[in-house]
């Protein structure tokens, strides 16, 4: 494979969300990394979208590797079985783990967690800490609400250049696929 991306990390909620394209979607991103030869990082969780992507990789014969937290654990949270999984001690450590395991990023729909760690992205990518490419799955519309934001915080002054960012976005899975293979 020519693509330059060997590790990707997924980020995505640990619910299934209310719309059941979330799940398809997200098993079919699992796949294309599995199959691909993609390392696929997440929060090592076995629940909601982000068990779905990870066993969907695992099925289709790809390498997964987890990065969870004590606490995350402590709560009862189940670590999905047959994985690497690295216990960090808090949620900085765990943001950064991944990051630095990661050649670019696949954030699929989520909650505060998912939001969190991509502003965390796009912030290294503002400030010329990171170029790694982030690749938003905007399922159904999801993610609009945030591109709103986004814009606003650039209409008012608050967001100098939209060229500081490495984002991608697609609509479908299959279109984001086909953008990974193309980076």
């Amino acid at each position: 494979m020519a693509n330059k991306l060997k590790s990707i990390a997924v980020y995505c909620g640990h619910q299934f969300g209310a719309n059941p394209q979330y799940k398809r979607d997200a098993e079919k991103i699992g796949e294309f990394l599995g199959k691909n030869k993609i390392n696929m990082v997440f929060g090592g969780g076995n629940v909601g979208l982000m068990g779905t992507v990870a066993t969907a990789a695992l099925n289709a014969g790809g390498h997964v590797i987890g990065v969870s937290t004590n606490n995350v654990i402590e709560r009862q949270e189940p670590v999905h079985t047959g994985i690497d999984v690295t216990v960090v001690d808090g949620v900085n450590e765990r943001k950064q783990k991944m990051v630095d395991l990661s050649d670019g990023f696949i954030i699929l729909p989520g909650g505060i967690g998912t939001l969190n760690e991509l502003t965390d992205i796009m912030t290294m990518q503002q400030i010329g800490e990171s170029k790694k490419p982030l690749f938003f799955l905007n399922t159904d519309g999801f993610w609009i609400p945030f591109v709103r934001l986004f814009i606003h915080m650039k209409d008012c002054g608050f967001i100098e250049s939209i060229h500081d960012y490495n984002i991608h976005a697609a609509e479908t899975a299959d279109d984001l696929i086909q953008l990974v293979m193309e980076y």
